[in-house]
């Protein structure tokens, strides 16, 4: 249980509209959801859908080899047990910033394949939030339970090299729940904007840092296809 420190997560489209990269969507903000929504909301129909929508996060040479993680009704189980150190899972809303007002939507999927350093040093932080979640806390004390966790060393800083894959075009990611570009994430400890030149007029680096969790600095980087080679909007 390491990975609170993501809190960065599925921000990107929260980022990217406060950027003014993403797609047209309205001027008005969502009323942040002030409660978990039922349990079955959350979960998928069909675990073969769900298995499919985890590996659609990367290209077929990573997310074929990969381990794959399906959510249950206590937390993510291994459906699938892979051989290349990558892990792909569809994250649910709790994996956003502590700060989004999308933080209990249900109707997020965000499909993410992490290399070995992001299974290691991420995951285990989501995985923590998603029992939290799915035990019933609130919000607050999930972020409580987090920061605890990460001042005992439970959780850990992301180690070096930590990044995921975030490139299928079936994912619904930020408060609104809508799909935004496809990206890599890079998760780093706290970093200033400008030790990547991040978040200024035309660099296709965005940044973003949890106002309530600011243990992680997830540096978010659009590419210009799917994971499936097909090309995408530019922003």
């Amino acid at each position: 249980m390491q990975k609170l420190l993501r809190a960065a997560r599925v921000a990107t489209t929260t980022l990217a509209t406060a950027l003014g990269v993403a797609p047209a969507l309205p001027a008005q903000a969502p009323a942040p959801q002030p409660r978990s929504a039922p349990i079955v909301q959350y979960l998928m129909a069909s675990r073969a859908a769900e298995i499919a929508l985890a590996r659609s996060a990367a290209p077929k040479a990573i997310s074929d080899g990969a381990t794959i993680m399906v959510l249950g009704r206590e937390g993510y189980e291994r459906a699938i047990s892979g051989q290349d150190g990558f892990v792909c899972l569809v994250e649910r809303s709790w994996a956003s910033p502590f700060d989004s007002p999308g933080f209990w939507n249900p109707a997020i999927r965000g499909p993410a394949c992490y290399n070995p350093a992001g299974a290691r040093s991420i995951l285990p932080g989501i995985y923590m939030r998603t029992q939290l979640a799915l035990a019933g806390l609130s919000k607050n004390q999930i972020l409580d339970s987090v920061r605890v966790a990460f001042a005992a060393h439970r959780l850990a800083s992301p180690e070096p090299g930590a990044m995921a894959y975030m490139m299928s075009k079936m994912g619904h990611v930020g408060a609104q729940a809508v799909r935004w570009l496809p990206h890599l994430m890079f998760e780093l400890p706290r970093a200033a904007h400008a030790d990547w030149g991040a978040n200024v007029a035309g660099s296709p680096i965005l940044l973003h840092q949890d106002s309530l969790d600011p243990v992680v600095t997830e540096f978010l980087i659009p590419v210009a296809t799917w994971s499936d080679g097909t090309p995408a909007r530019s922003p």
